[in-house]
């Protein structure tokens, strides 16, 4: 269930109230009258079923109620109330199923945002994987992988393929694109101040790496992967089930070939390097494919499931 907290200008909220009443799935609405003072309005409160959620939501936005009012909604994580029930069999599909796009816009707006905190996060996470990449450690590659952030401009820039919104997937390109080049700059400068200090060096890079080597080796698996990988991360994404975005960070390898690039360019490694790049690119486009058709397909189906009586 979804709890929707509305403030609505006095003249307004019987329309308000009026959508909320036919919306399949919804109960538990109260009217407060008055008491809400920036804005000025009244407040109104409602529980929907997750799968009715999106309908709701886009009208109260067709209202104009986001420009007069406001529209708060938040996870209902424990509703005991037979009134909800039957809301929730009322409402069409299942609620894990059912896409909150606004939700979704909003969210990977917020992890698509290129901010200090964003660029410090892919550049710790690259620097990590550039140590696991010479010492050819796994751990360090998987503990790079889970710290890395760039999913959230991935799956901002397949949201805004779908939706048509150019404004995110300029925001979340930008962020992709500057956030690893700042990392691998950055990272090909801590390579060459480890190299000073004698904690890196040329031979390690080249010699044999049985654990790690397969990171400037990119093929068709590596395409696989990502591809399954974003379609795991988005769906993630559209049930709520964050939990599962752990799993999707360590299963690609953007940043620690974003790393072995950046080492390998500070060495003049042209062959790894160009490798590197590859293994990034393959991973970053199949990753934004498979999310795109994963989210066109849920529009597809959850469209159909919904106009069925």
């Amino acid at each position: 269930m979804l709890h929707l907290r509305l403030i609505t200008p006095a003249g307004q909220t019987e329309e308000v109230v009026r959508l909320i009443e036919r919306t399949v799935g919804t109960t538990h609405l109260v009217v407060l009258p008055g008491t809400a003072r920036d804005p000025v309005g009244d407040l109104v409160l409602c529980d929907v079923a997750r799968e009715a959620g999106d309908e709701l939501i886009a009208g109260l936005r067709r209202l104009g109620l986001e420009d007069t009012g406001s529209i708060a909604v938040e996870d209902i994580g424990l509703s005991l109330s037979r009134r909800a029930e039957e809301a929730e069999k009322e409402a069409p599909g299942e609620g894990a199923d059912a896409v909150l796009w606004e939700g979704l816009t909003e969210a990977t707006h917020e992890e698509s945002t290129l901010s200090v905190t964003y660029l410090a996060f892919i550049t710790l996470a690259t620097m990590i994987a550039a140590c696991g990449v010479v010492l050819d450690n796994a751990i360090l590659i998987v503990g790079a992988m889970a710290v890395g952030p760039e999913f959230g401009p991935l799956a901002g820039i397949s949201t805004a393929l779908v939706r048509r919104r150019p404004r995110l997937a300029w925001r979340s390109l930008l962020a992709l694109l500057v956030g690893f080049a700042v990392a691998m700059a950055l990272t090909s400068a801590f390579s060459l101040l480890m190299d000073a200090t004698g904690l890196f060096s040329k031979d390690q890079l080249e010699g044999a790496r049985p654990n790690t080597g397969f990171i400037y080796a990119p093929d068709w698996f590596s395409f696989v992967v990502a591809v399954l990988a974003g379609i795991a991360g988005i769906l993630s994404l559209t049930s709520a089930k964050s939990g599962a975005l752990v799993g999707v960070a360590i299963s690609v390898t953007t940043v620690p070939a974003a790393a072995n690039a950046a080492v390998a360019l500070a060495y003049g490694d042209t062959s790894q390097t160009s490798g590197s790049t590859v293994q990034l690119l393959l991973n970053l486009l199949g990753i934004v494919l498979a999310g795109t058709v994963t989210l066109l397909t849920q529009k597809y189906f959850w469209k159909h499931r919904r106009q069925r009586p």
